[in-house]
């Protein structure tokens, strides 16, 4: 039986293994191999490492958990967890079962883009969905906002103000809000509300085909994707769900279900319109989850009250 294992190895995941590794913990990694960012070519807002791509900030945090003998490292996909006497049974799509006294949960989420042809196609590349990981490089950039909803329309108004003075709210065969047409007027945001049929090229050189009317030509787009959960194991581990789907945790990364961690974007302590799933960030949730999995570990061996026992 391993002490901890962590499903899941984007930021979150290879920190929470990172940190139980130097409490020399035994430590199992399960990666499925498909991260959030996959398709982005560069990561940003981390210290030291601004612009490296996602694939070689994974393969360095792979290269750091080397160097502690107590962390196994595996490619597989659980599929279902449980809980057992002994802490919990974790089934892999190949068959087999591992066993560990605590989980950490750091499965992350999944982005569910506008059905519209060539959109997914460019997503990470010349398609953004955070004007804070990508806005500095579609600064200047003729952009597009692709939605009508209130977010969208907050969206269009925030690259405008920062990143672009030719911004244009494509609400792909919706109208925005009535009441925020003034307000994108006033900051110089046009607005088209055909169907957007197409979108083509690359970044820099982008064109939109839009329904009934003339292509839009335009350097980047910005799209709020919808979200949601990578796996459902939260779900089947009896864990509280926010109504965003989301895992509510603790201040101290745990569920609702004792033993159970959860870490990176798939988790927060409550609901919130727009929240911050930054690489830094998921990093940080997972750090603290292995500080407190370490924890109760401890007073659990040492017959003292959890670190979070009221």
């Amino acid at each position: 039986m391993f002490d901890v294992v962590v499903v899941g190895a984007g930021p979150a995941g290879l920190n929470a293994a990172l940190v139980s590794g130097r409490q020399r913990r035994r430590v199992l990694l399960l990666d499925s191999g498909a991260p959030r960012n996959a398709p982005a070519q560069e990561t940003h807002m981390l210290l030291s490492r601004d612009g490296l791509s996602p694939t070689a900030l994974r393969e360095a945090g792979q290269a750091d958990l080397r160097a502690y003998p107590t962390v196994e490292t595996r490619s597989a996909e659980v599929v279902d967890a449980s809980a057992i006497a002994s802490g919990f049974e974790l089934t892999l799509a190949d068959g087999g079962r591992e066993r560990a006294r605590k989980l950490v949960l750091a499965t992350g989420q999944t982005d569910v883009l506008a059905d519209v042809p060539g959109l997914a196609e460019r997503f990470g590349r010349s398609v953004f969905h955070c004007p804070f990981c990508h806005g500095y490089e579609a600064r200047e950039q003729p952009i597009a906002v692709l939605g009508s909803d209130f977010p969208s329309v907050m969206l269009a108004l925030y690259v405008a103000d920062r990143f672009s003075g030719d911004v244009v709210l494509c609400g792909n065969g919706e109208a925005p809000p009535d009441e925020h047409r003034e307000r994108l007027e006033k900051a110089g945001v046009a607005v088209r509300e055909e169907r957007v049929t197409e979108v083509r090229g690359e970044f820099g050189a982008l064109e939109l085909r839009l329904e009934g009317g003339r292509p839009l030509a335009r350097g980047a787009v910005f799209h709020r994707t919808r979200i949601r959960q990578h796996s459902d194991l939260a779900e089947r581990l009896g864990c509280e769900l926010l109504p965003d789907g989301c895992v509510r945790v603790d201040e101290f990364q745990q569920t609702s279900v004792r033993g159970v961690y959860a870490a990176g974007d798939m988790a927060r302590l409550e609901a919130l319109p727009d929240a911050m799933t930054f690489v830094v960030m998921g990093a940080a949730d997972g750090a603290r989850a292995a500080i407190w999995v370490d924890q109760e570990l401890f007073r659990e061996d040492a017959g003292l009250p959890a670190p979070n026992a009221s």
